[in-house]
C-alpha cells in the first residue's frame, strides 16, 4: 500500500518498503534522507535535491536558478573548480547537475568505496561555494553559448515556444528554465547570492541514494559534510512542507477542436523541414488519470507500433520523426504531438496528428493495443529501475512531488488497472483541449 510521507515527527525513521530496503529518515536540520541498499552492485548514486526551479524565480531574475547551478561547480572555500572537476574523474565516477522547472538536482555516481568522497564534495558545493563575480562573468558567457546552441536547434526552439504558448509566456512555468539572453546578461552576483541564501538550507534539502550503501553511515557522512560547510543542523527541526498549489483542472475539452482553425505560431529558420508542435493543456503530475495518460501516449505516439508512427510514417511516408509527449507539474500540465516534414506536407500532417487523437476519443482503442501499451510501459519502467541512477531519481520524485511512497509493484498494479474506457474518455477530453500550434521551419 502507498505510505504517506509525514512531516509531523521530525525524528521519524521508517522502513518504507521492507521488500526492497527503501528507508526514509528526517535528520537534524530537517534534512530528508531516502535510501535503497542494494548489495548486488558495487557502486552508488547519490542525489542532493532542492525544491527550487525556474518557476520560483522573479521575472527580473529569470535564469538565476540555472546560473547558480553552474556556479556551484566553480569553487568553494575548500576546493577549486579544478578540484571539483577532478574529484570524480580520478576515481572513474561522474557528477553533474540538473535545473528543472520545479527542482534542482546535484548528483554523483561512484564505487561504493568512494561514497565518502562523493558526499564530501557534493555537500561542500551546496554549502561552501564562493559565488564570485569573476566566476559569474565567465560562466555567464558559457550559459549564453548554451542558449545560442539551443536556438540553433529547431526542436529546442519549437518545444520551448510550444510550452510558453500553452502555459503562458509570462507565467513562471511558461518561462524557459535557462532564462533569456537579456535576463542572464542582467543578472548580478548579488542576485545569485540572494537566491542561494533563500533556498539552499537544511529544511529544503532532500538526499536520495541507491546502491551499495549503509543508511546510517550515509546519514553520518551527510551531517558531517553539511556541518563542515557551515550549516546549523538543529535537532528536531522539521522539513519545509511540500508545495501544493491550487491550479486549473485537468484538461477537459467540450468537443474536438478544428486544428486547422488554430493560427500557427511560425518561427522562420533555414531548414529543409517544418517542425510541427500541436497540443494544449494536459494533466498535472498528481492527476488520478496520469497512468491512463501513459497508456494513451504509448498507443498514440510512443513507439514504432504507435498509431502516429504507423499512419503518418509507415503507411503514408509523410514524416521521418513523429510522436506524442506530455509534461506534468504540480498545478498544470500539457500534452503535445510532434511531426517533422517538408513544408508542402504541413497541412496534411497537422490534420492527421489531430485525427488520430480524435479517433481515439470516439472509437477508443482495442484490447491488443491496450495490452501492448501496458507491456511497453511496465517493461521500460522495470528495466529502467535496474540502474541505480533511475532508482535514485524515483525516490527524489516520490519525496518532492508525490508525498506518498508507492512500491514498484503497486505502481505496476495501478497501470494494470487502466481500461480501454479510461483511455477513450481521456482522449476525448484532450482532443477538445487543442489550443496551440507551433511551426519551426523555412518560409513556405
Amino acid at each position: 500500500m502507498p505510505f504517506d510521507l509525514s512531516y509531523d515527527d521530525p525524528s521519524s525513521d521508517v522502513l518504507l518498503d521492507p521488500a526492497t530496503g527503501v528507508r526514509r529518515s528526517i535528520l537534524p536540520g530537517g534534512v530528508r534522507l531516502l535510501t535503497q541498499t542494494d548489495r548486488s552492485v558495487r557502486s552508488a548514486t547519490i542525489g542532493l535535491w532542492l525544491p527550487v526551479g525556474s518557476r520560483d524565480e522573479t521575472p527580473a531574475h529569470a535564469g538565476s536558478t540555472h546560473v547558480l547551478e553552474h556556479l556551484l561547480f566553480k569553487g568553494t572555500r575548500r576546493r577549486s573548480a579544478m578540484d571539483i572537476a577532478t574529484a570524480f574523474d580520478e576515481v572513474g565516477g561522474d557528477s553533474n547537475a540538473i535545473t528543472a522547472k520545479e527542482h534542482t538536482l546535484y548528483y554523483g555516481r561512484v564505487r561504493s568505496s568512494d561514497v565518502p568522497m562523493a558526499v564530501d564534495v557534493l555537500t561542500d558545493m551546496i554549502t561552501g561555494s564562493l559565488l564570485e563575480e569573476d566566476a559569474l562573468a565567465t560562466e555567464r558567457e558559457v550559459i549564453l553559448e548554451e542558449l545560442a546552441m539551443a536556438e540553433d536547434d529547431p526542436n529546442d526552439v519549437g518545444y520551448e515556444t510550444f510550452l510558453a504558448d500553452v502555459l503562458g509566456p509570462d507565467t513562471p512555468l511558461g518561462r524557459p528554465v535557462g532564462g533569456t539572453v537579456g535576463s542572464v546578461s542582467a543578472l548580478g552576483i548579488q542576485d545569485v547570492r540572494d537566491h542561494f541564501i533563500e533556498h539552499y538550507r537544511p529544511d529544503n534539502l532532500v538526499v536520495t541514494a541507491v546502491g551499495d550503501i549503509d543508511h546510517d553511515q550515509l546519514a553520518g557522512l551527510l551531517q558531517a559534510g553539511l556541518r563542515r560547510g557551515g550549516w546549523t543542523l538543529e535537532e528536531g527541526a522539521a522539513p519545509t512542507r511540500r508545495l501544493r498549489s491550487e491550479g486549473p483542472p485537468d484538461a477537459a475539452g467540450q468537443a474536438a477542436v478544428d486544428v486547422a482553425s488554430l493560427t500557427p505560431h511560425r518561427l522562420l529558420r533555414p531548414a529543409e523541414q517544418n517542425h510541427i508542435y500541436l497540443g494544449g493543456r494536459g494533466l498535472t503530475a498528481l492527476s488520478e488519470d496520469r497512468h491512463a495518460l501513459s497508456v494513451l501516449m504509448s498507443v498514440l505516439g510512443g513507439g514504432m507500433s504507435s498509431r502516429l508512427f504507423q499512419n503518418i510514417r509507415e503507411e503514408r511516408g509523410l514524416a521521418y520523426s513523429v510522436y506524442s509527449f506530455s509534461a506534468g507539474y504540480r498545478d498544470d500540465g500539457l500534452f503535445g504531438l510532434y511531426g517533422a516534414c517538408r513544408p508542402s506536407r504541413t497541412a496534411q500532417v497537422v490534420e492527421l496528428l489531430a485525427e488520430e487523437l480524435e479517433r481515439m476519443g470516439t472509437s477508443g482503442i482495442d484490447a491488443l493495443e491496450l495490452a501492448r501499451a501496458k507491456g511497453q510501459i511496465t517493461g521500460s519502467f522495470a528495466l529502467g529501475l535496474e540502474d541505480t541512477s533511475s532508482r535514485m531519481g524515483r525516490l527524489g520524485t516520490i519525496e518532492l512531488v508525490h508525498g506518498r511512497y508507492t512500491s514498484v509493484d503497486e505502481t505496476l498494479e495501478r497501470i494494470g488497472r487502466v481500461g480501454v474506457e479510461d483511455v477513450r474518455d481521456l482522449a476525448a477530453r484532450l482532443s477538445g483541449a487543442f489550443s496551440t500550434r507551433v511551426e519551426v521551419g523555412p518560409e513556405s
